[in-house]
């Protein structure tokens, strides 16, 4: 039984099998050489590493230290283990009875065992390296000599003497660990870039669909409701029919009574007879026109109704527009000179902070007396956009205002007066809502997001704001004819906002 305990401890906890080339990390733990070295190239990514066994962390990829010890026991209690052999390279010299080779010496084209390696790690000449079975593929094919450089111009591994003469020299070339590191980096970022790729080809398809999506029940919308009105118009004209159908029988009616009455030649019985008046009363007028008013009316839809649904397809277009279609970044940076006494501006001029502690800063006809600040930046044609993080805030503001806007008194709060429009929300304020010359908008829409993006269209006169979920999430478009530049500009309760995001021509 105690053989059998102690076997079990022989096992790496990786691939469970018997270790392979035994070696040990800081924290004491063991494991076959391949298999912690798989385990720490998959984390070469994150940069931290951990010891499968234990969790311990270490910052830096840390050294595999060869367990002797370990190494010696397996093989006085198993013998020299099946595993390695199996799946494993010999030694070159262990002939009669094959040992697992450690190393592969390049210079003398052997691969060795423990017992063997000593003689060649003794001297410098002998390059070692990891066990292989084509060390032929190691020299050069030239000058038979080690490939130790890599030629970046030719893509090409060479030795010494390719570097000094032939048609490598002069190249720029680097040792064969560095290119290697080089381009293990280069496939990470390869991958990483397919990876983004593909994530941006699912949104944008995710994206298509729903427009699809929406695109149909905005078709079904529209047909249903042009039948409808079909449905109604024919309903209304089958009425009128029947009223037309009765009118006509009673004017025929009417109409025989006095021929009968235009025959008689009795005077008194002429007289006598109640009178008829005539076949188009005043009254009988009226519903003429009524008769007539329907059929004008009936004979239109409502084409209103209908392009009410159809200008939805515009504002899906819109969005999808404005969620897909980026440029690259430009800097909107926040006016120390305009900001606040309470407000604290970072030094990347992208976060503004709620303080207790007044700054004293110099009084100005452009700084706000309030908890604000505004962009050094302004906006006087084409599209932009700019996101804010509002996850650090409490109460906040955020909009764009003209360069004039009051600057003190309560009137100079975003929105507070027409020269400004502005979105909020907080902690408090759990839902959006949006301000401007006073007038408050509440929105259905809850705060779900930690960010928002302002879009401005300054020729359309158009400035809209979004909550950036995925997808993105239209809250408001303010329309109207801008008659100066436009700053962007920040007021916050308590918290920071930040600047996450610039961008024009969308």
């Amino acid at each position: 039984m105690a053989s059998a305990d102690l076997r079990d401890e022989l096992d790496c906890s990786i691939c469970l099998h018997t270790y392979t080339d035994p070696v040990m990390l800081r924290c004491g733990h063991n494991f076959c050489r391949v298999c912690i070295d798989r385990a720490l190239d998959t984390q070469d990514e994150s940069g931290v590493y951990t010891c499968p066994e234990c969790r311990e962390e270490f910052q830096e990829r840390p050294a595999l230290m060869r367990n002797l010890a370990l190494r010696n026991i397996m093989e006085n209690l198993l013998g020299t283990p099946h595993k390695e052999i199996e799946t494993g390279i010999c030694c070159t010299y262990c002939v009669d009875s094959p040992v697992p080779a450690v190393k592969s010496c390049l210079m003398c084209e052997a691969s060795l065992c423990e017992k063997h390696l000593r003689v060649h790690s003794k001297s410098s000449e002998h390059v070692l390296s990891d066990p292989s079975t084509s060390l032929e593929n190691r020299k050069c094919s030239v000058h038979k000599k080690i490939l130790e450089y890599y030629c970046t111009e030719d893509s090409a591994c060479i030795c010494v003497s390719c570097s000094l003469a032939g048609e490598h020299q002069g190249h720029r070339v680097e040792m064969l660990d560095e290119a290697y590191k080089k381009k293990k980096k280069k496939m990470r970022n390869r991958r990483k870039t397919q990876d983004i790729a593909a994530n941006l080809k699912g949104r944008v398809s995710a994206l298509f669909t729903d427009f699809r999506r929406q695109l149909d029940n905005l078709e079904n919308r529209a047909l249903s409701e042009i039948s409808r009105q079909e449905e109604q118009v024919s309903l209304s004209i089958s009425v009128l029919s029947q009223k037309m159908e009765i009118k006509k029988v009673e004017l025929s009616r009417r109409m025989r009574h006095i021929e009968e009455i235009c025959t008689m030649t009795d005077p008194l019985t002429v007289l006598q007879e109640p009178d008829t008046g005539d076949l188009c009363d005043p009254e009988e007028g009226e519903g003429d026109e009524d008769i007539n008013r329907c059929l004008h009316d009936v004979g239109d839809l409502d084409v209103a109704v209908i392009s009410d649904k159809l200008h939805t397809l515009w504002d899906i277009i819109t969005d999808i527009r404005r969620g897909i279609y980026v440029e690259d970044p430009a800097d909107i940076l926040l006016d120390i000179n305009t900001a606040g006494n309470y407000i604290l501006i970072s030094e990347d001029l992208r976060t503004a902070s709620r303080t207790l502690i007044n700054q004293n800063r110099l009084e100005t006809a452009e700084r706000f007396q309030y908890n604000q600040v505004s962009s050094s930046k302004t906006f006087s044609s084409g599209q932009h956009y700019w996101d804010v993080d509002i996850s650090k805030a409490g109460s906040w503001r955020v909009g764009m205002c003209y360069p004039s806007m009051d600057k003190r008194g309560l009137q100079s709060y975003i929105g507070g007066n027409n020269k400004s429009w502005g979105l909020f929300g907080g902690k408090c304020n759990t839902r959006y809502g949006v301000i401007h010359d006073t007038t408050y908008i509440p929105l259905p829409d809850k705060v779900s997001s930690d960010r928002v993006r302002i879009c401005l269209d300054y020729e359309a006169g158009q400035l809209s704001f979004y909550e950036l979920c995925d997808p993105i999430k239209h809250l408001h478009t303010f329309t109207a004819t801008f008659t100066e530049p436009l700053h962007a500009v920040l007021w916050l309760h308590d918290g920071c906002l930040r600047i996450t995001e610039t961008c024009h021509n969308l």
